[in-house]
C-alpha cells in the first residue's frame, strides 16, 4: 500500500505538472501569460461555469490582483513597475500565470486605437462616432467596431475602452465627437452595434461613461441632478439599449456625481439599475482615477479600480479580512471579469501574435463610413454637386485643407501617421500627444485640396489659409466657386464656451460669401455649431471629424460621385440662448486661463475649481425634445439631411397588437439619380404621460434607384413607446391614443396616424 500510495502521488504530481505546463504560445499582450490547462479549459462548459472553476483555485491575493489596474498609461502611479507584458496602452491588469489567466491589455479606442506613435504602430482614424451616428446605418456601425476590434487584435490588445454612450445634453461638451448624439434610441443603437462589432473580433468591449457624465467642465466634481424617470428614459435608456445589443464585457463608471453619490460608488446606478435591471453580466471599472473609496465602492457595485491600487489593493484585502467586505462580493467581481474572458473568446483565442495593421483596408473602410456620415445641410439652387467639366476656377479656403483634416483630442486621439500634418515643419514627425496643433487639434494627412484638384482637372484650384479674411475674399471674388473649410477643435478635458466657431471663422465665411455668391462651407466640427452666415452661403456640408478617408470622402460628395445620405443625430441651435443652459454649467466657476491647478484643459475640474451642482432642469427634454417642447425653431433639426435627389412619403399604415405597433409606409425616389433616404418614425404619447411632444421610435435607411418606390416596415419596440414608472421601478406602455408620425426629419413629418394602444 505504501508503494502504491507513493506511485499514486508521483502520478498525480506528474499529471498536475502536465496540466499546468505552459505552452509556447503566449496569452494576452506582449509576452503575456502562458496558456495553462485545467477543468476550466473545457469549452463545452458555460462561461460562468468556467469562471467558477477558476475562482475555486484562486487565493485572496490573486483575486484582488484582478480587481485593480497595475501599470498602463494615463494616471498610473509613478512607481508602477515596468514590464514587457504591458502593451503600452491605457490600462493593464496582470493575469495569474499559475492558472493561465491572461493579462488584460486595454486601449483607448473610441475612434481608432490610440497611443501607437511611440512604437510606430499605425492605427486607422475613423470618422467621429457622432459621424457614424449620422449615417443612421447599423451596418456601418458594425463595420466601425470591426475595424477597431481587428486593429486592437493586430496590436496585441484584448479590450477596447471606447464605447461612449453619453447623450448630448450639453452640445458644447468637448467629447461629443466620441458619442452618438442626443437621442437615446439612436445613440444606444449606434454604440451598441459598434461594440458588437468590436466583440465580433473576440476583443472585449466597454460602454462608458456611466452615467450623466455629459460635460467636461468640472467633470471630476460636478453633481448631476436628475430624477429617476428622466434618467431611465434618456441617458440610462441609451446605455440599456447599447448593452442589450452588444452584451459588452465592461461598463466604465464616470467621474461625476449623480444625485450626491459618485458614479463609481452609486448603488442606484451600479447595483440597482445596471446589474439588476439591465442584467449586466460583465464588470464595472472606474474611469481612470474615478475611485473614491474601498468598502462603499465595492459594495455599491464597482468591480475594478483603474489605474492603480489605492482602494482595491491592500485596503480591499484588509476590508475582506476584517469582515467589512464579504468574500462573496470579491468572488462576484472576479467572476464577472473571468466570465467575460471566456464569453468573448479572449481566453480561447488570445491576440498573441502581433501583426502589421492592414492600412489599406482601414483606409477603405474609413472612407466608406465617412461618405455615409457627411450631412448635406443646405443646397440652395442645387449648387451641389459641382460640375467638374464646367468649373474653371475654385478657391479653397481655411482649416488647413491643403494638408489634412482635423481629429478630436484627449484620450481618443489617434496618432497621425508622420505626426500632425498641420504642425510647423520643425515639429513634423514628432509623436502626437492628446494636445498640440491648432487649438489642440491633430490634423491627419488627408488633404481635401488634393482631392478637389484631382476632381477638377480642368480648373484652376487655389488655396488660401483663411487667416486674412480680406485676402481670402479677394481670392474668392476671382474664382467661380469658393469652398470654405471651418473647424471647431474639441477635446476631452474642456468644453467649448460657446456654439460659435473659434478664431473669427464666422467673419471669414461672411467675408467670402459677400465676395462670391457661390460659396460652400465644409464644417469640420466635434458637434453642433452656430452658423450666423447660414443664410449667406449656397451650400453647407457637416463633415464632423471625418477620419483618415476624409479628404476623398469630402471631394466625392462635393462633386457628386457619392450622393449624401446622412442626417443629423443632434439639433443645431441658432445660438447658445436657445439651449436649456445658455452657459455650460460651472463654466463661470473656472479660474482664469493659466491659473495654477486649473486642471486638464480647464474643464477637468481638479484643483482650483469648487464643487458644484449640474441641475438638469430640462429633464426629459433633451435635444429636439427641448426645441419641440419650448416651441423653438432650430437652425437645423434633428434628423435633417439633404440628398442630390428627392423623396416622397405616402401610405402610412400603423397596426397594433397589444403593446406592439408596426408601421408601414411607402418611400419614393422622385428625382433623377439613385439615393438613400432615412425614413424616420416618431410617436406622440398620450397627454396623460406628460411626455415631450414626440420621440423617435424607429427608422430605416432605404436605397432607391431613380423613380423607384419601396414599402418600409418598422416594428416599434414596446420599450420605445414606454414611460418609466418610478413607483413600480419598471417601464410600462400607458394606455391611450398615440400619434404615429413619419417623414424625413423631426421637423418634416408629412404622414401621421392616430392609434389606440393598450386600451
Amino acid at each position: 500500500m505504501l508503494h502504491t500510495s507513493k506511485a499514486a502521488v508521483v502520478f498525480a504530481a506528474g499529471l498536475l505538472a502536465l496540466c499546468l505546463a505552459a505552452s509556447a504560445q503566449g496569452q494576452g499582450g506582449r509576452g503575456g501569460t502562458p496558456a495553462v490547462t485545467g477543468p476550466w479549459s473545457d469549452k463545452s462548459l458555460s462561461p460562468d461555469q468556467r469562471a467558477d472553476l477558476l475562482i475555486g483555485q484562486m487565493t485572496l491575493d490573486e483575486k484582488i490582483q484582478l480587481l485593480h489596474g497595475s501599470q498602463g498609461g494615463r494616471g498610473a502611479p509613478a512607481a508602477a513597475p515596468t514590464t514587457s507584458r504591458s502593451n503600452g496602452g491605457a490600462g493593464w491588469v496582470p493575469g495569474i500565470e499559475r492558472l493561465g489567466i491572461p493579462d488584460i491589455n486595454m486601449a483607448d479606442s473610441a475612434v481608432g486605437v490610440t497611443r501607437g506613435a511611440a512604437e510606430s504602430r499605425y492605427s486607422t482614424l475613423l470618422p467621429s462616432t457622432l459621424g457614424a451616428a449620422a449615417s443612421w446605418n447599423p451596418g456601418l456601425a458594425l463595420l466601425y467596431g470591426q475595424v477597431i476590434g481587428r486593429e486592437l487584435r493586430d496590436q496585441g490588445y484584448n479590450m477596447s475602452i471606447g464605447g461612449g454612450v453619453n447623450i448630448t445634453r450639453e452640445p458644447r461638451n468637448g467629447r461629443n465627437f466620441e458619442y452618438a448624439g442626443e437621442d437615446p434610441i439612436l445613440a444606444g443603437t449606434t454604440v451598441g452595434t459598434v461594440m458588437k462589432g468590436v466583440q465580433s473580433q473576440q476583443i472585449m468591449g466597454d460602454l462608458k461613461h456611466y452615467a450623466l457624465n455629459d460635460q467636461e467642465t468640472g467633470r471630476n466634481i460636478g453633481n448631476a441632478i436628475l430624477d429617476k424617470r428622466s434618467m431611465r428614459e434618456s441617458d440610462l435608456l441609451a446605455f440599456q439599449i447599447a448593452y442589450r445589443i452588444s452584451d459588452a464585457s465592461g461598463f466604465m463608471c464616470g467621474y461625476n456625481k449623480v444625485n450626491g453619490d459618485w458614479d463609481c460608488e452609486n448603488d442606484y446606478l451600479l447595483n440597482q439599475v445596471l446589474k439588476k435591471d439591465f442584467g449586466f453580466k460583465g464588470w464595472v471599472m472606474s474611469d481612470w482615477g474615478g475611485t473614491h473609496s474601498t468598502t462603499k465602492a465595492i459594495l455599491a457595485g464597482l468591480d475594478q479600480e483603474q489605474p492603480g491600487s489605492g482602494f482595491f489593493g491592500d485596503a480591499l484585502k484588509k476590508a475582506v479580512e476584517g469582515g467589512e467586505v464579504p468574500l462573496a462580493r470579491v468572488n462576484d467581481a472576479v467572476h464577472r471579469i473571468l466570465r467575460s474572458l471566456f464569453a468573448v473568446g479572449v481566453w480561447d483565442n488570445p491576440p498573441d501574435q502581433r501583426r502589421v495593421v492592414d492600412v489599406f483596408k482601414g483606409l477603405e473602410d474609413a472612407q466608406k463610413i465617412a461618405e455615409e456620415s457627411i450631412v448635406l445641410l443646405k443646397n440652395a439652387g442645387n449648387q451641389l454637386p459641382l460640375n467638374a467639366a464646367a468649373i474653371k476656377s475654385i478657391a479653397v479656403i481655411g482649416s488647413h485643407a491643403d494638408v489634412g483634416v482635423p481629429s478630436g483630442g484627449g484620450s481618443a486621439q489617434v496618432n497621425p501617421p508622420g505626426g500632425n500634418a498641420a504642425a510647423p515643419p520643425a515639429a513634423q514627425g514628432q509623436p502626437a500627444g492628446p494636445g498640440g496643433g491648432r487649438g489642440g487639434s491633430q490634423y491627419f494627412p488627408s488633404s481635401p485640396l488634393k482631392y478637389i484638384r484631382a476632381k477638377a482637372l480642368g480648373a484652376k484650384v487655389e488655396y488660401n489659409d483663411g487667416t486674412d479674411p480680406a485676402a481670402a475674399a479677394a481670392l474668392a471674388k476671382a474664382s467661380q466657386v469658393a469652398i470654405v473649410f471651418v473647424n471647431q477643435p474639441m477635446s476631452e478635458g474642456r468644453d467649448a464656451a460657446t456654439l460659435e466657431l473659434p478664431d473669427k471663422q464666422d467673419d471669414l465665411v461672411s467675408a467670402v460669401a459677400a465676395a462670391n455668391a457661390h460659396t460652400i462651407v465644409v464644417a469640420e466640427t466635434g458637434g453642433p455649431v452656430a452658423m450666423p452666415w447660414a443664410g449667406q452661403v449656397s451650400g453647407i456640408l457637416e463633415a464632423w471629424f471625418p477620419g483618415i478617408g476624409g479628404g476623398p470622402a469630402i471631394a466625392n460628395i462635393l462633386f457628386g460621385d457619392v450622393n449624401p445620405s446622412a442626417k443629423l443625430p443632434v439639433t443645431f441651435a441658432k445660438s447658445d440662448n436657445d439651449l436649456p443652459h445658455p452657459q455650460v454649467p460651472g463654466m463661470n466657476l473656472l479660474p482664469p486661463p493659466g491659473a495654477a491647478g486649473r486642471g486638464a484643459g480647464g474643464g477637468g475640474g481638479r484643483g482650483a475649481m469648487p464643487p458644484f451642482d449640474i441641475p438638469y432642469t430640462e429633464k426629459l427634454k433633451v435635444g429636439y425634445k427641448w426645441f419641440d417642447g419650448e416651441n423653438k425653431e432650430p437652425l437645423f433639426a434633428f434628423g435633417h439631411g439633404l440628398s442630390y435627389t428627392t423623396f416622397a412619403y405616402s401610405g402610412l399604415h400603423a397596426t397594433v397588437a397589444g403593446h406592439s405597433v408596426t408601421v408601414s409606409l411607402v418611400v419614393k425616389n422622385t428625382g433623377k439619380r439613385a439615393g438613400k433616404e432615412i425614413a424616420e418614425v416618431y410617436a406622440s404619447l398620450p397627454a396623460s404621460t406628460s411626455e415631450p411632444p414626440k420621440r423617435l421610435v424607429g427608422w430605416q435607411k432605404v436605397d432607391l434607384a431613380a423613380g423607384e418606390s419601396k414599402t418600409v416596415t418598422i416594428a416599434i419596440d414596446p420599450l420605445y413607446l414606454s414611460i418609466f414608472n418610478e413607483g413600480k421601478n419598471s417601464f410600462e406602455v400607458a394606455g391611450g391614443d398615440y400619434k404615429i408620425w413619419a417623414g424625413g426629419s423631426s421637423r418634416s413629418l408629412p404622414l401621421s396616424q392616430l392609434v389606440s394602444v393598450g386600451n
